[in-house]
C-alpha cells in the first residue's frame, strides 16, 4: 500500500472535531505517518491535550456550524502550511422519535452534520483543488447509507454529506483531489457513550445490555474502534487510493 508522499513536502493534514475519538485517532494516525496536522474543535481542553500528546501538531479552536470562525481557522492553518488532506469529521447525534424531532432539532443535525461538512470544504477547495496531490475525506456513517429509527434528523444530515461526496467527486474528478467517505458503524467513542446513557436511562438496562443493542447491528457482534475507521482514512489518504473516488466506504463489520 502506497503511503502519503514525502517528496517535496510532507502533505498538511486538517481534521475537524480533531480532539477525540475518531477524529483525534485519526489525527494521530495521519502524524504518525509524516503529515502535518492541524486540528479545529470546539473543546480547547481537548485540543490542547491533543496536540501535548503528540497526535496533532497545531490546533485552534471553532465550531463548523460557525462558517465565518472555521474559515478563520481554516485560513490561518493553510497561511502556516497550504492544506492537502480535509478530513472533515466534526459531527453530532441526537436521538428522538420523528414526531418529536421540530424543525430546530432537524437545523442543529444538519447544521453541524452537513453544513459543517460544506464549509469546511469551501474553506480548503480554492487551495487544495490546484495541488498535485489532495485529499478530502468526509466521515460520515451507516446512517448515511441506510435508515435507523429514532434518528431520522441525524441520518438525513448524513444522507446530505454522501451525496455531496459523490456530486463533489465528479466535479474534482479531472483533478489531483479526491473526495470520499468513509461510514463507521457505532464506534466505541464518547458519542457512543451517550447513546449508551441513553438506553439505560429510557430502559433501565445494564452498560452491558445498552452496548449490545447497539452493537447488534454489527454483524460481528461488536462496537467499531476509533482506530479501524483512522487505517481506513490513512488508505485513502495514501497515493495508492488515488482512483478511488466518490465512494461511500463503510467500516461497520458488515452492516450495510
Amino acid at each position: 500500500m502506497s503511503g502519503l508522499p514525502h517528496s517535496p513536502h510532507s502533505p498538511h493534514a486538517l481534521v475537524t472535531g480533531g480532539g477525540r475519538g475518531i477524529g483525534r485517532a485519526i489525527a494521530e494516525t495521519l502524524a504518525s505517518a509524516g503529515a502535518t496536522v492541524t486540528i479545529i474543535g470546539r473543546n480547547a481542553t481537548a485540543l490542547e491535550e491533543a496536540v501535548n500528546a503528540g497526535a496533532a501538531h497545531f490546533a485552534a479552536v471553532a465550531d463548523v456550524a460557525n462558517e465565518i470562525a472555521l474559515r478563520a481557522a481554516i485560513a490561518e492553518a493553510h497561511a502556516r502550511k497550504p492544506i492537502d488532506i480535509l478530513i472533515a469529521n466534526a459531527g453530532s447525534a441526537e436521538s428522538a422519535p420523528f414526531a418529536k424531532s421540530d424543525s430546530a432539532l432537524f437545523a442543529r443535525m444538519m447544521n453541524i452534520n452537513f453544513m459543517g461538512v460544506v464549509h469546511a470544504i469551501h474553506g480548503v477547495l480554492p487551495g487544495i483543488k490546484d495541488r498535485p496531490y489532495g485529499r478530502i475525506v468526509v466521515i460520515a456513517s451507516t446512517a448515511g447509507l441506510k435508515g435507523y429509527a429514532y434518528v431520522s434528523a441525524y441520518a438525513a444530515a448524513k444522507h446530505a454529506a454522501i451525496g455531496l461526496v459523490r456530486s463533489l467527486a465528479l466535479e474534482l474528478a479531472g483533478s489531483n483531489t479526491t473526495v470520499n467517505a468513509v461510514c463507521p458503524g457505532f464506534t466505541d467513542t464518547d458519542l457512543v457513550a451517550g447513546s449508551i446513557d441513553n438506553i439505560m436511562k429510557k430502559t433501565g438496562r445494564s452498560r452491558e445490555q445498552a452496548v449490545g443493542e447497539l452493537a447488534k447491528h454489527n454483524p460481528q457482534g461488536r462496537l467499531i474502534a476509533p482506530q479501524e475507521v483512522a487505517d481506513a482514512v490513512l488508505w485513502l489518504c495514501g497515493q495508492g487510493a488515488s482512483a478511488i473516488t466518490g465512494q461511500a466506504i463503510a467500516v461497520a463489520g458488515g452492516e450495510i
